[in-house]
């Protein structure tokens, strides 16, 4: 197993753990719907809200952003990057449909963000034309590396830079997308693959729970 592979499955195996020992007390929670029916569509609730680290991006229109703006309405934080070759539209597709599927009411409370892991080539102007593919309410943010990945790994959605010194460079990264509360605090995970139909159940509830 190469160093790459090793660090990859730490990751991935760190992740899982996190995600595993939230199940047992989300069964316990109250007032966010039915818990059973929430992990079978694939919504993981932590036990606590957990704070974002304070810090500076730059989004889709070249306006700086601070973490804590993303609030009053409930937010999913996807990590991907515009060259991403299979996982990121499939994803971003799945959720412009998804967002077609929900009331009007959910829709107008839940925005959609996508956080590039790759900086070195997504500038806030090709996010904006990436994302524009997709869906024009769909925002961007980028940054610094290190800002990058103080917030993938403050949410526990890690990823692997990439060596940009290589041509056409791909980055590992997770699919699980995280769910971001109307206070601003990450409230727990969706986890990959996404499965439109559940959610499109489940979603309107929790939204409207806050």
């Amino acid at each position: 197993m190469t160093r790459t592979h090793t660090t990859i499955f730490i990751l991935v195996a760190a992740v899982a753990l996190v995600l595993g020992l939230t199940v047992n007390k989300v069964l316990s929670s109250k007032g966010q719907g039915d818990p059973a029916a929430l992990l079978d569509a694939g919504i993981v609730l932590l036990p606590q809200p957990r704070t974002l680290p304070a810090l500076t991006m730059t989004n889709q229109d070249g306006e700086t952003v601070a973490l804590d703006q993303l609030k009053d309405d409930w937010t999913l934080l996807f990590f991907g990057y515009t060259f991403c070759p299979d996982i990121c539209p499939a994803t971003l597709a799945q959720l412009r449909q998804l967002k077609s599927q929900l009331p009007e009411v959910t829709r107008e409370r839940l925005r959609i963000v996508l956080v590039s892991v790759d900086p070195h080539r997504d500038t806030p102007q090709q996010l904006k034309k990436y994302l524009g593919y997709f869906d024009a309410g769909f925002q961007g943010l980028t940054g610094e590396e290190a800002s990058l990945q103080k917030l993938a790994n403050a949410v526990s959605i890690p990823y692997i830079p990439a060596d940009t010194s290589k041509e056409n460079y791909t980055v590992d990264h997770s699919g699980n997308l995280v769910i971001l509360g109307p206070d601003g605090t990450q409230r727990g995970f969706i986890r990959a693959p996404i499965n439109n139909a559940k959610l499109a159940e489940q979603l309107p509830g929790l939204v409207s729970g806050s």
